[in-house]
């Protein structure tokens, strides 16, 4: 009963030795008596029980890994804090257990050291603004170096940049400068602006009264050339029609029985407004006038009118 009790362990044993199941995503590395002989992928293996023994094993998938915080000297000699993360993930799972007695530890020196280096080549301003490049420039340098321990450094991307507390608060005062003189130039922008729109407003104002008084000086002249040339049309047609009357049969005595008539008219007028009594000098003149007044009216031509 004991015997077959030992040989039950030690099929046992055998069998959990010889039998072994790699898990998705990992990757365990195989030693042949002590020296590198395969690397398992996943999936149902087969070792030889004391001779073949799993040495390493790795994970396959994408690993975050924390860069503890540091400080790094600027361009302009200020110090910065910076803390960042960087990801990789193992592709050599044979270099990863040989190339280097412990790649984590590695990968995490080598980016201190690039950042410090890629900090140091900036300004201060810089840093704040050129992240991607900073970000870039380690990524680089440490994929580089990664490819003899068998890791792929996939990105890096900064976490914090803390300057010490008088510069953030230079800084600060930089920034409410910057904002009060944007401030103070928008606000001369519209003074500005308004004094400019209303110069336009009055120029345009002013342009328009004159428009319209240059418009009604225009009308008033055209109605005043227009009546001047009606009168002058219809006094150019009263002098025709007189004309034509006076060259009419018996126009001549016509007028001169008007011209009789206006004389006396005019002496009889002139007898009405003034005290003194005006005598021609002559008057056989004024019973001339008469005379040929009262033969005009007698005259046949008149009498048949």
């Amino acid at each position: 009963m004991e015997i077959a009790l030992v040989i039950l362990v030690i099929a046992v044993i055998f069998i959990v030795r010889t039998f072994k199941i790699v898990p998705q995503q990992q990757a365990w590395v195989i030693e042949r008596l002590g020296k590198y002989d395969r690397t398992l992928t996943p999936g149902l293996k087969f070792l030889v029980p004391f001779i073949e023994r799993v040495a390493y094993k790795h994970s396959l998938k994408e690993v975050p890994l924390d860069v503890p915080s540091q400080v790094c000297i600027t361009k302009d000699n200020t110090q910065l804090q910076v803390d960042g993360i960087l990801y990789f993930q193992v592709t050599d799972p044979m270099r990863a257990s040989y190339g280097s007695s412990d790649y984590i530890v590695a990968i995490t020196q080598l980016a201190q050291t690039t950042l410090r280096s890629v900090i140091g080549k900036m300004e201060l301003d810089k840093t704040f603004e050129e992240r991607d490049l900073i970000n870039a420039s380690v990524v680089s340098a440490l994929d580089e170096a990664a490819l003899t321990w068998g890791v792929k450094v996939l990105r890096y991307e900064i976490k914090d940049l803390t300057p010490p507390a008088a510069i953030l608060h230079a800084m600060q005062a930089q920034i409410t400068a910057e904002r009060e003189k944007r401030a103070l130039i928008a606000a001369s922008e519209g003074r500005r602006q308004e004094q400019i729109n209303i110069a336009t407003g009055e120029r345009e104002a002013f342009i328009a009264r004159s428009e319209g008084e240059k418009q009604a000086e225009i009308n008033t002249a055209q109605g005043q050339a227009a009546a001047i040339v009606a009168v002058a049309e219809a006094t150019a047609s009263a002098i025709r029609q007189v004309a034509a009357a006076i060259q009419s049969p018996g126009g001549d005595q016509a007028v001169q029985l008007k011209v009789a008539e206006k004389a006396v008219e005019a002496y009889a007028q002139l007898a009405q407004k003034n005290n003194t009594m005006i005598v021609p000098g002559n008057m056989s003149e004024v019973s001339g006038l008469i005379g040929t007044a009262m033969a005009l009216i007698k005259s046949p031509t008149n009498a048949q009118r």
